[in-house]
């Protein structure tokens, strides 16, 4: 399992604190920044990021903005992405079960750094449960593909 994670300039700090959440749990991951002190539109970290899950070089994604909204709404206009902006448990672990979400956007005004990488560790944790659900996706690639 790999993790691409990214965020705009609302988000270093909380992403710092998840970074090294994910080494204490021996995620591997690829930071594609920002940094304190950093500026950039969400979009074009939106992009970045997803272009690693795109790729295969990364399986799942962790995307931190302000609210998790703007990352979101740029994420999913990303062929082959399935974001979801999560704050609880639940939503974090059914985006996964049954939208096989791909990429997990995180509020840092929204969300602390404990329930953060919880959400982590249960998206990252919860495998797609395919069946009926599958029938939903291929709708949804559908919808995607015009």
């Amino acid at each position: 399992m790999k993790l691409a994670i990214g965020c705009d300039h609302a988000g270093p700090e909380l992403k710092a604190e998840v970074l090294e959440y994910l080494k204490e749990k021996g995620i591997e991951y690829a930071d594609l920044g920002v940094g304190e002190g950093e500026k950039c539109d969400y979009p074009d970290k939106a992009q970045e990021v997803c272009a690693k899950v795109i790729s295969g070089e990364c399986d799942l994604a962790v995307l931190i903005c302000g609210t998790g909204i703007g990352m979101s709404m740029a994420a999913n206009k990303i062929k082959g992405i399935r974001a979801a902006c999560c704050s609880d448990y639940f939503s974090a672990k059914f985006t996964r079960a049954h939208n096989d979400a791909n990429v997990l956007c995180i509020g840092a005004r929204v969300v602390g750094a404990g329930l953060a990488c919880e959400l982590i560790d249960v998206f990252v944790n919860t495998p797609f449960e395919g069946g009926r659900h599958q029938r939903r996706i291929d709708k949804i690639t559908a919808l995607e593909n015009g």
